[in-house]
């Protein structure tokens, strides 16, 4: 009875891991889908300099997100027990983190301002406050929720948001606003989440600002920062080295490409890895299970994400003016070259839940803090050539990250560095052979109307990726198969 008990947890267990990615994953790619359409549209009606501007505003935002309490967040899911108490308390540290957050940024955004030369960036920021102050209502009911991993809820809340700040960058783009398109957009999501996050879990937004017995979450929270904080350097150090160089049209251009070739790696992945934190933390006492869970989501995600990014890379100048217009060419090399390194980051972002679900935060903080030194070298380096050096710098400097990666994160867990070489073969090679046939395509065919062009291209890439598995892969594409199209177990004899 005892092994049959387990058995139906590790089934009941492994349902709700199911349902949570299902939720979880299909709620971002609905959103994302309604925001991609109005986002294209707004590409088309903002300049290039709009997001340069934007994206000088973010390194400031990003950067003291690391302080915004969410490490917090992770103490209460990883914790034993989950009281009304500790929440209210975790609610008031939130709100005092966040309201010091907004009074900062107040103050400086004047001096950022200077930094890069734009006065306007001072009036942007000063808006952008307001943000931090949604944060506290939103991650508490996070924590309650991802607990219990019930992504249905929030999924829904999640669509609700993303329509309100859809419809805010559409009518602020048709209404002229320019860049405060971008600022009022995200205010607008982040505040209708916040609400329907307190309506959803019933959670009474009252503070408590007695923190006895709040050491050991506080500690937790804060030994997460050194990761975070470095993390914030790596990947805001491109655009605050390139935003005191560039002018504003080539620093749009540069990060439009980037977020064009980090769709997958910003905005799936980490609710994969929402799901993946409690998931292996279930899981930590046996290591090499884990181990075995991480390759095999390594194989499946870059079977998934490999195709896309190599097939960005042959097929930037169709798909970029196709999507965003004649006037953003100029993005097609930037596009070209920064898709190259998103198998890369894709892979490197994946340690992080583990490690800290295995209790080893530490191991998060060391990898951040080698990429902290490492990717603003290479950008130093980079922009030397200008904003295009900045694109080679992620091409050249990121394989190394994720190898170093591999190295401190996957040896607590008993990884091999030639397990990961073999998790990420089928995807990587079969993409590399996709590629190929395209870029053989595309070379044979006459001059053509860039959606014609593309059209063409994508459903060849597609049979050619296939063709490959089939030949190369078939047993990692029925692996895929059977993920996606799930089939009832057989029936057990009673025992």
């Amino acid at each position: 009875m005892g092994l049959q008990d387990a058995d139906a947890n590790d089934a009941g267990f492994g349902a709700r891991i199911r349902s949570a990615i299902f939720w979880r994953s299909g709620s971002q790619i609905l959103s994302q889908m309604m925001s991609w359409v109005v986002t294209l549209a707004v590409i088309r009606l903002l300049d290039p300099a709009d997001y340069g501007l934007f994206a000088m505003t973010q390194v400031i935002l990003n950067f003291a997100t690391f302080l915004n309490g969410y490490g917090l967040v992770s103490a209460l899911v990883q914790s034993d027990t989950l009281e009304t108490h500790r929440l209210r308390q975790a609610f008031g540290i939130m709100l005092l983190l966040n309201g010091g957050l907004a009074l900062c940024q107040l103050a400086i955004a004047p001096l950022a301002a200077d930094y890069y030369d734009q006065p306007m960036i001072a009036d942007l920021l000063r808006v952008q406050a307001l943000l931090y102050l949604s944060t506290p209502f939103i991650s508490i009911p996070e924590a309650i929720m991802g607990r219990a991993l019930d992504f249905r809820r929030p999924a829904l809340v999640n669509l609700i948001a993303a329509a309100a700040s859809a419809g805010v960058a559409l009518v602020g783009a048709l209404s002229g606003w320019g860049v405060w398109t971008l600022v009022f957009a995200p205010i607008a999501g982040f505040w209708v989440k916040a609400a329907g996050y307190v309506l959803a879990t019933g959670f009474r937004p009252i503070p408590s600002f007695d923190f006895r017995g709040t050491g050991a979450m506080v500690a937790y929270g804060a030994s997460l920062l050194g990761g975070q904080l470095f993390w914030i350097i790596q990947s805001q150090a491109d655009i605050f080295i390139g935003g005191r160089v560039l002018e504003p049209h080539a620093l749009g251009l540069y990060a439009e490409a980037l977020f064009l070739t980090q769709i997958f790696v910003s905005k799936f992945v980490p609710p994969l890895n929402d799901v993946a934190f409690p998931a292996y933390a279930r899981m930590q006492k046996d290591l090499s299970r884990v181990a075995w869970s991480f390759c095999k989501a390594v194989r499946l995600l870059l079977l998934l994400t490999c195709p896309i990014y190599l097939g960005m890379a042959v097929t930037a100048e169709p798909l970029v003016e196709t999507l965003f217009g004649r006037k953003w060419l100029e993005m097609a090399p930037f596009v070209a070259i920064l898709a190259l390194a998103m198998p890369f980051m894709t892979v490197q972002v994946m340690f992080a839940p583990v490690s800290n679900a295995l209790g080893r935060p530490g191991t998060t903080a060391r990898v951040a803090a080698a990429g902290a030194v490492l990717m603003p070298a290479a950008f130093l380096i980079g922009i030397r050539f200008g904003a295009i050096g900045l694109a080679w710098a992620w091409l050249i400097a990121f394989p190394i990250l994720t190898a170093i990666t591999a190295r401190l994160a996957g040896g607590p867990m008993g990884l091999r560095f030639v397990d990961l070489i073999r998790a990420a073969a089928p995807g990587l090679g079969c993409s590399v052979l996709m590629a190929g046939v395209v870029m053989a395509v595309d070379a044979a065919l006459p001059p053509l109307p860039a959606p014609m062009r593309l059209g063409l291209l994508v459903p060849v890439g597609g049979l050619a990726f296939l063709g490959a598995l089939m030949l190369c892969a078939r047993g990692t594409l029925m692996e895929l198969v059977g993920l996606l199209i799930r089939r009832k177990p057989p029936a057990q004899a009673p025992a």
